[in-house]
This record gives structure tokens, C-alpha cells and sequence, in this order.
């Protein structure tokens, strides 16, 4: 064991488990103030849920076994989980890398929440996680991660494009278009109702993501330090992107646009933050606040669905997005896997395996989404009645309020 390595990935573990309340910050600040403790619950209550579900079975299902689609019981309630050697070859004990694996699971459910905020009622949302969890978390993080069906296959994914933002997104689109739109949705104008909180979210996520990004390469090292450049040169073309996109438009720059523009660019990155150049990051950057800006200002239109904070704009078209470029772009100085680089660099195999295992991962997040919601509305309905819904999740779904001073007039 390296104590330098140790050192460095407790730190990333802390600083992934902070994003969590950093997203509760963001989107409640983007959300209405009848519904902020609402929102900051659905980022909240993944901590205490995916911990316990983590240790019970969720490692053991996501690393241990050779199984193609998900582990076996091995490591159940962590035996033979050991604080102080590796058994997979890395600088830090098995313990403190399942401890630091257990953090994207956590935030990943959490981000997928924001498509359902302001009428989804809590107690289905929290029979979804954890069932989503247990039936999609665990045999994405198994395969891609833990040597199943698209590691074999040669897919690379750095730090979880495909594990964390293409299956949040997915899953939250799903879930908008089954829940339904709010019941004012497209009748009046919604807008962040604390844009401070956004900025206070947006500073902790991006705190964070250095270690989820640069904690990705399990060790103090020089992919450490390559994904540390490359995650803050493709955040801040991002953010630069998006300003210049609402300059172009004709919109005034806002600080929302550029906490969403810096956020786009950090989800782009997070596939390919090891494995592609700092040049590369940059382009990433700039190319995928475009596309994120036309999901949510066009393309939402367009399909008609009521996707609150935009979980599936950002995250699934950005994760998709950074995929396809971590495909085009690995770099063979960066990549591990002999032969396994982008096409730019002449070879095929590895845009082909990252096309299926985009598709894989929408069909399978996006399917066990639909199925665990259909079995759950047949028990109790999954949305708050129109008149809970008009008064606030705040007072109907916790009897909490966010501001006392707040008499009800909430646009």
C-alpha cells in the first residue's frame, strides 16, 4: 500500500460524498420555494439509502464475481473486504475503494431526481431507489467497472459516464414522462428561485468532481493529474460556451447560464478525464454546451415533457455526448488497453463498443425505470393531488417550510 495514495483517495472519497449536499444546493436553488426542502430531500435521502444497500449487497453485486451482467454475493455486509491490502492490484486497501465507489451510487439517484421534483409524492421516489439501485446502479457499475459485459468488450469509462450520467438522465426522463407535467407547466414562466443556492451548488459539485474525476485513477499519479487538467479546462469551456451561447441568442449572461454551462462541462469530461488530452478537453468543453442549451431550450419543446431541472438535457445528452467523444479522442499515450483507442487515432473497436454500451445503458436504465414505476403505481399513486401540488411538497410532503416569512404567492 502507497500512504501518499491512501491519503489522496480518502480525500476524494470526501469530496465526492460533498457533492451530494452540493446538488441538493443546486437544484433547490433551481426549484420554487414551496418546494426547496422537498427537492433538497430527494439529493438527501440517497445517502442514507445507498450507505446501507452499498455495504449490505451493493458492492459485492458490483465487484465481486465474473458474471457478464452483475456480481455475486462474495463480498456481502463486506466479508473479506480488506482496510489494508488490494487484491485488485491498486495502491489502496479493498476497503477504501469500495468506500470511495459507494459515493457515485449515491449521487447518481440523487441526480436523476431532478426531473420529478415539485409532484412526485416521497414515499415512491424512495421504493424507487432503492429498487433502481439494486436493478440498474449495481450491474451498470458490474459491468463497465467490475470486468463484466463492457469492460470485456473494451468500453472506457473513466470516472462514469455511462454509470452515473447517462443512466440518471435516462432515468429521469423516464420518470418525467410518467409522473406527468406539473400542473402550471407550460401555463407560466418557471425561474430559479434562489440563484445563490445554484451558485453555492455549482462551487461544491465542482469541488467534488475534481475527486471524482481525478480519485477515478485510484492512486496519487500522473492520471491523477491528467484528469484533474482535463476536468477543469472542459468545465471551464463550458461555461464560457454557455455564456456565449446567451450572448448569440440575444439573452442577457446570467449566473444560471454559467453554473449550467461549467456543469454540462464537467458531465462531458467525466468518460474520457484520463484517457483524452488537455486539448481534447477543451473542444469537449466547448461543443457540449451547444447541444446541452438546444436539449433544454429545443428539444424539450419539442417532445413535450416536463423535465424540471433538466436531469436528462445536462446529464444523459452531456454523458452521451462525452461518451461518443472519449470514443473519438483516447488518446493511445493515456489509454492502459493496447490497441483500445479513439478512431481519431485509427482505430474502430472502441466507437463501436461505446455506442452499445451507450445503448445498453439507455435501454436498461430507461426500461427497469419504466417496469419499477409501473409495479409501484399499482400500490399507491406516484404524484401529490393537484391541491397538495398548488400548496407545496415543502408543507404537504414534510410539514417543513423553507421561509417563514413565505405567504403562498410562488411563481
Amino acid at each position: 500500500m502507497d500512504t501518499g495514495s491512501v491519503a489522496f483517495m480518502l480525500l476524494a472519497t470526501a469530496m465526492v460524498f460533498f457533492m451530494t449536499p452540493g446538488l441538493a444546493f443546486f437544484y433547490g436553488g433551481l426549484g420554487r420555494r414551496k418546494n426547496v426542502i422537498s427537492t433538497m430531500m430527494m439529493s438527501v435521502v440517497p445517502i442514507g439509502i445507498a450507505i446501507l444497500m452499498w455495504i449490505l449487497v451493493g458492492y459485492s453485486l458490483s465487484f465481486s464475481g465474473q458474471n457478464p451482467l452483475i456480481g455475486d454475493f462474495g463480498a456481502f455486509l463486506m466479508q473479506g473486504v480488506s482496510e489494508s491490502s488490494s487484491t485488485k492490484g491498486y495502491e489502496i486497501p479493498d476497503l477504501l475503494f469500495a468506500v470511495y465507489q459507494m459515493m457515485f451510487s449515491i449521487i447518481t439517484v440523487g441526480i436523476a431526481t431532478g426531473s420529478i421534483v415539485g409532484r412526485m409524492r416521497f414515499s415512491p421516489l424512495v421504493i424507487w431507489i432503492s429498487l433502481w439501485l439494486l436493478l440498474v446502479y449495481y450491474p451498470l457499475a458490474h459491468m463497465v467497472w467490475g470486468g463484466g459485459l463492457l469492460a470485456q468488450m473494451g468500453a472506457l469509462d473513466f470516472a462514469g459516464g455511462n454509470v452515473v450520467h447517462i443512466s440518471s438522465g435516462v432515468a429521469g426522463l423516464v420518470m418525467a414522462l410518467m409522473v406527468g407535467k406539473r400542473v402550471d407547466y407550460e401555463r407560466i414562466a418557471y425561474r430559479p428561485h434562489n440563484v445563490p443556492f445554484v451558485m453555492l451548488g455549482t462551487a461544491i459539485l465542482s469541488f467534488g468532481w475534481i475527486g471524482f474525476n481525478a480519485g477515478s485513477a485510484l492512486g496519487a499519479n500522473a492520471s491523477a493529474i491528467h484528469a484533474l487538467a482535463t476536468t477543469l479546462v472542459s468545465s471551464a469551456a463550458g461555461l464560457l460556451s454557455w455564456l456565449l451561447i446567451e450572448k448569440l441568442v440575444g439573452s442577457k449572461p446570467s449566473l444560471v447560464g454559467a453554473s449550467t454551462g461549467l456543469i454540462a462541462g464537467l458531465v462531458a469530461i467525466t468518460p474520457g478525464a484520463g484517457y483524452v488530452s488537455v486539448g481534447a478537453a477543451l473542444i469537449i468543453g466547448a461543443l457540449v454546451s451547444p447541444l446541452c442549451y438546444f436539449a433544454i431550450s429545443v428539444l424539450k419543446k419539442k417532445w413535450n415533457y416536463d423535465d424540471a431541472l433538466d436531469a436528462f438535457g445536462c446529464h444523459g445528452v452531456g454523458g452521451i455526448f462525452g461518451g461518443l467523444m472519449t470514443a473519438l479522442f483516447t488518446d493511445p499515450l493515456l489509454t492502459s488497453e493496447a490497441g483500445n483507442v479513439g478512431l481519431f487515432f485509427g482505430s474502430s473497436h472502441l466507437l463501436l463498443a461505446t455506442l452499445f454500451a451507450i445503448v445498453l445503458t439507455m435501454v436498461w436504465s430507461g426500461g427497469v425505470t419504466w417496469l419499477i414505476l409501473f409495479l409501484v403505481k399499482q400500490f399507491q399513486p406516484l404524484r401529490v393531488t393537484e391541491r397538495q401540488e398548488i400548496l407545496g411538497l415543502d408543507e404537504s410532503e414534510h410539514e417543513e417550510t423553507a421561509y417563514p416569512t413565505f405567504l403562498g404567492l410562488d411563481t
